[in-house]
C-alpha cells in the first residue's frame, strides 16, 4: 500500500470529511479525494459511503482504519522517544487524571514540575473516564482503581481515605452533626449515577447510609457525578458530603467533620504504556509526584 495515500485515508478517516482532512494536511479537498479513490482502485474495494453530510467508513474501511491508526499510534510513540534528550527530559508529555484530583491537587503543583524542566511540554486532560493509552490518548494516567487495559505499567502513588465536609456558612446555619444519626437532620450531597463515567469507588454514596435507619431513608439534597462539582456545591454551603482526603489540605475552607466516620480507601496508581518503560519524561514526572505526595502526607 502507498504509503501516502495511508497518510491520507488516516487523516479522512479522523476527520469525517475530505474539507477537514485537507485542513489538516494542508491539502485541498480535490486533492484529497483523488488520494482516496486512488487507494480504493488499488485495492478494488470501496472504503468510504459518501453522502450530504460526510463520510461513513465501510466495513473494509473500519479494518484499515483500526490497523492505520495503530500504525500511527506506534509511530508517533517511537517518534517521542526518538527526539528525547539523552542529557536533558524535554518533548511533549500528555498526563490524564480526574477533574477533582487534577483541578485540586495536580494543578497547583504543576509550576514546580514545569520549573524543573522547563523543556517538557506537558498537556492535561482532566476526565473522569479512561482515556486509551495503548492509542496514544495520553500518555499518562493518575487513576483512581488498576488499570483495565492490558501492557500498561502500573506504580501505585498512594491510598486515600473519604472523609465528610461542610462548610464554616453551612455550619453556622445547621447546626454541626456529632454522631451519624445526626445526619438524618442535614442536607447531603452525593456522587450521581452516570453510566458513561465509573463512580470512584463501589459504594460511594456510604454516608447516605452511615447511621441511618432502614425505615427512614434519607434522600439528597442534590447528586452530581463528578467529586469536583460534589466540592464546589459544599464549599457553595448547599450541604455535606464525603470526599478524598486530598482536600483536606487543598480545601483550607472545608471542615471536616465527624472525624471518626471513615470511607472506603481509594488506591491511586501512575500508569503508562509498556512502550514508554524508558521514557525520561515518565521517570522524572513520576519521581515529582511521589516527592510531592511524600511533602502532602
Amino acid at each position: 500500500m502507498d504509503w501516502d495515500k495511508l497518510r491520507v485515508f488516516h487523516a479522512v478517516a479522523e476527520a469525517g470529511s475530505f474539507t477537514h482532512a485537507g485542513e489538516v494536511l494542508n491539502l485541498s479537498q480535490s486533492a484529497v479525494s483523488r488520494q482516496i479513490s486512488a487507494l480504493e482502485e488499488s485495492l478494488n474495494l470501496p472504503l468510504f459511503h459518501r453522502h450530504a453530510r460526510g463520510l461513513i467508513l465501510t466495513e473494509q474501511g473500519e479494518l484499515l482504519y483500526k490497523t492505520a491508526r495503530e500504525i500511527f499510534s506506534k509511530l508517533a510513540m517511537t517518534e517521542a522517544l526518538l527526539t528525547e534528550s539523552r542529557e536533558r527530559p524535554q518533548g511533549p508529555l500528555k498526563v490524564t487524571t480526574t477533574v477533582a484530583f487534577g483541578s485540586l491537587w495536580l494543578t497547583p503543583r504543576i509550576k514546580d514540575f514545569l520549573d524543573l524542566y522547563p523543556d517538557i511540554a506537558l498537556t492535561m486532560v482532566l476526565y473522569d473516564g479512561e482515556l486509551d493509552l495503548a492509542m496514544r490518548e495520553a500518555d499518562v494516567a493518575i487513576r483512581m482503581m488498576p488499570p483495565r487495559q492490558p501492557d500498561l505499567i502500573q506504580r501505585h502513588l498512594l491510598t486515600m481515605n473519604y472523609n465528610v465536609y461542610a462548610s464554616p456558612e453551612y455550619l453556622k446555619k445547621h447546626g454541626v452533626p456529632t454522631t451519624p444519626e445526626d445526619l438524618d437532620n442535614h442536607h447531603i450531597i452525593v456522587y450521581g449515577d452516570d453510566a458513561r463515567v465509573s463512580p470512584p469507588v463501589s459504594n460511594v454514596n456510604w454516608l447516605l447510609e452511615a447511621g441511618a435507619q432502614p425505615a427512614r431513608p434519607r434522600h439528597p439534597v442534590l447528586e452530581v457525578n463528578n467529586i469536583y462539582g460534589i466540592y464546589r456545591a459544599v464549599k457553595s454551603g448547599l450541604g455535606i458530603a464525603a470526599m478524598p482526603d486530598y482536600l483536606s489540605t487543598e480545601a483550607d475552607a472545608l471542615v471536616n467533620i465527624l472525624p471518626e466516620l471513615k470511607g472506603p480507601k481509594v488506591d491511586v496508581y501512575f500508569v503508562y504504556p509498556e512502550e514508554l518503560r524508558h521514557s525520561k519524561r515518565i521517570t522524572v514526572f513520576r519521581d515529582f509526584l511521589l516527592h510531592k505526595i511524600q511533602e502532602s502526607l
